[in-house]
């Protein structure tokens, strides 16, 4: 099968599963913002996706999209250096046109899947995993319920080390989209010599806005703890 015998076949794959998690990333920064405006808004949301049927497939789809995405992204870097053969040892001067991240691609995925294992213990596991096992409660803080998704924000970015660290795997996701998005639409056939420059800005200002929202959430919240913690008012 053409799919997955094929170096094209191959980069469709990852094209496909990139832009779909591309548009999760999308909806996750929107829901994430929510909290910034209204924590009990956020809540809401929380609870309607939480350990619900539609809420598991969904996971479980995401689950698969991730896995293709990654594990393609590793075949088609292990054919691309068999193809080079003994070349891939040879000192030669990078291209003047070819973008770090585009040369950094793997590395920067690895980058996002460590962060995003870091993500899913300090949020899955105490909200959607934690209702599936019928605690009720995170594994975490005092008196955290599942759906409290607003309280275990606050409670996971008042430490600033964890906040440090998701604001760099965000470095390390903008750097990843930029570069995946045009290259996507590329191997679809979506660009020619006009829409190459415009998939590129459109990637850009799409990601950076992404980022920002995610950014924003963490940077706002990790102020909010440094600052009540000053002031003795944590209960958490």
């Amino acid at each position: 099968m053409w799919l997955t015998n094929s170096s094209i076949g191959k980069k469709v794959i990852m094209s496909v599963t990139g832009i779909a998690l591309i548009l999760f990333l999308t909806f996750h920064a929107c829901m994430n913002a929510v909290a910034l405006i209204s924590p009990e808004g956020y809540n809401v949301v929380c609870s309607a996706l939480g350990a619900n049927w539609y809420a598991l497939v969904a996971t479980a789809g995401l689950g698969v999209l991730v896995v293709l995405h990654f594990v393609y992204a590793i075949l088609l870097t292990l054919q691309n250096r068999k193809a080079r053969g003994a070349n891939r040892y040879a000192v030669v001067d990078k291209p003047a046109k070819v973008e770090w991240a585009s040369q950094n691609m793997l590395v920067l995925g690895f980058i996002v899947v460590v962060g995003m294992l870091l993500h899913l213990s300090n949020f899955w596991f105490n909200m959607m995993f934690a209702e599936l096992a019928n605690s009720g409660y995170a594994y975490v803080g005092s008196s955290i319920h599942a759906n409290d998704g607003a309280a275990l924000i606050a409670y996971t970015f008042k430490c600033p080390v964890y906040s440090i660290i998701y604001l760099v795997w965000f470095v390390a996701i903008w750097f990843h989209i930029t570069h995946g998005f045009w290259s996507a639409f590329q191997t679809l056939g979506l660009n020619n010599k006009v829409w190459f420059n415009r998939w590129k800005t459109i990637g850009n200002v799409w990601a950076t806005i992404v980022m920002l929202l995610f950014a924003a959430v963490v940077i706002v919240f990790c102020i909010k703890g440094l600052t009540c913690s000053a002031a003795g008012c944590c209960a958490l």
